[in-house]
């Protein structure tokens, strides 16, 4: 069975989470800034800037920019709310672009209760779940610059075995 980290057992608080995201070099460096984070991690908002190092050869968002800023929300969210026990990866993504985005973009995430019920049922008996979830990158008028797909890995954790004496 695969390890996580150990920040994966510490369940942040939402505020202190956003802070350390926004002081992340990576995320800092790309233009990517997280505006909110509900304290349920039930929705999450998150900006990019159009900057002289995260623009490309056209002078529109670089699609690299794009695709990092939509990395570990979900994971995160579904994380933060399920029962302790369960390993939630990130596993795969796709990225589609509709149209260059220029200025600032943003990606709402929204995990809602009947996809929380779907990863809970589907690993029930122990068995690993990758559902599919995706997300719009839109810029400030609403318009969709790339829809990005998320795959993700859950499995609950077995309960570990006892030692016999």
């Amino acid at each position: 069975m695969a390890k996580q980290g150990f920040l994966s057992k510490l369940r942040i608080g939402a505020g202190a989470l956003r802070l350390g995201m926004n002081l992340w070099p990576p995320f800092v460096g790309a233009g990517i800034h997280v505006m909110h984070i509900a304290e349920d991690y039930r929705s999450i908002r998150v900006r990019l800037r159009l900057g002289l190092f995260n623009r490309n050869y056209f002078g529109t968002h670089f699609g690299g920019s794009l695709f990092a800023m939509t990395d570990p929300f979900y994971a995160l969210m579904l994380l933060h709310n399920l029962p302790k026990g369960y390993v939630v990866w990130d596993k795969a993504s796709q990225i589609h672009y509709k149209t260059p985005g220029r200025g600032y973009v943003y990606a709402n995430f929204k995990l809602d209760e009947a996809m929380i019920a779907e990863v809970l049922a589907a690993t029930a008996d122990g068995r690993k779940y990758e559902p599919t979830w995706s997300v719009d990158v839109v810029d400030a008028a609403g318009k969709v610059v790339a829809t990005v797909d998320k795959t993700l890995y859950v499995r609950s954790k077995p309960p570990s075995a006892k030692l016999a004496p």
